[in-house]
């Protein structure tokens, strides 16, 4: 296959890339710059252009492209930086597959989808909930319109990825190392998470498949926070004495603590697995103990 990836410099992206060659596909990486590289192609989302001859042959799309949603805290401008840099190039890419006839659009988007779901199971059919980050992702799912008369569009709805740098694991992990780690409020909101492995498996397996609508790119066993942190604990040999309350973390982050880590979802990835798609890290032990251990060898 022949599959245009936009951004491909993040976590996800760069591992994407590797692994979709590393599959026998052809990857050409759309970049902001002027291209540098036999693989690169230039574009600028905001001025809707994209260098002519990109989506020659192309069979399929990825869109990765959006702001970190924890990178700083929210602002009206913080928000509205967060919704452009999601719905604007998928408005693009969107476009540009229908009027270019690629069959398959894979778009990013967030489990954040379903709002605060407490201790309900969610899937796929599960309706978009409330706050700001479900506001985000249901327009972030709805810029793929232009190409669903046109192409099989896929969205997938990421948990928090589990990885030996980056992601929710290196972030948090200093923490643990420094005998810091502890739980958030209460401990019982959920954390649908997903190991590193097995979100790029799980791309790859939707551009390859006849996968289509919303997917949970989550791992079979979402867990609660206190279970999440004991198990971090475990991996890294750290105890977890500590208790973030909630008016810290509202008053250290604001409304980004109160839906992004004092809230959460009880997401399983239905679609996924009514697929036969076959996680490589079911359980959070084995995934964290499998990127501590790649962090050490590293």
């Amino acid at each position: 296959m022949r599959v245009v990836v936009a951004g491909s410099s993040g976590l996800i992206g760069t591992s994407l890339v590797a692994a979709l060659r590393g599959a026998g596909h052809e990857v050409l990486r759309l970049v902001r710059r002027p291209p540098a590289a036999p693989d690169e192609r230039g574009w600028d989302p905001p001025a809707g252009r994209i260098d002519p001859g990109t989506f020659d042959g192309v069979d399929a799309v990825v869109n990765l492209c959006g702001a970190g949603v924890a990178d700083k805290r929210w602002n009206d401008a913080r928000k509205q930086v967060l919704l452009d840099s999601r719905t604007v190039p998928t408005e693009v890419l969107a476009a540009a597959v229908a009027e270019h006839g690629v069959p398959a659009l894979v778009n990013s988007s967030a489990v954040g989808y379903y709002g605060d779901t407490g201790d309900e199971l969610v899937d796929e059919t599960t309706p978009s909930g409330t706050g700001f980050l479900a506001d985000l992702c249901r327009r972030w799912e709805a810029a793929t319109a232009p190409a669903e008369n046109a192409a099989r569009v896929a969205t997938l709805r990421t948990g928090l990825v589990i990885s030996p740098s980056g992601g929710l694991f290196g972030r948090i992990r200093p923490l643990f190392s420094l005998f810091l780690g502890g739980r958030l409020g209460n401990g019982r909101q959920y954390m649908p998470w997903i190991s590193l492995d097995d979100a790029i498996a799980g791309i790859r397996f939707v551009v390859e498949h006849d996968v289509r609508g919303p997917v949970n790119l989550t791992a079979p066993s979402p867990v609660t926070n206190a279970e999440f942190t004991r198990t971090l604990g475990h991996a890294l040999n750290r105890p977890t004495p500590w208790v973030a309350p909630p008016f810290a973390l509202k008053l250290a982050l604001g409304q980004l603590a109160e839906e992004g880590l004092l809230a959460g979802q009880r997401a399983v990835p239905r679609v996924l697995e009514q697929h036969g798609f076959q996680f490589l890290h079911p359980a959070l032990g084995g995934a964290v103990a499998t990127a501590a251990h790649r962090q050490v060898g590293n």
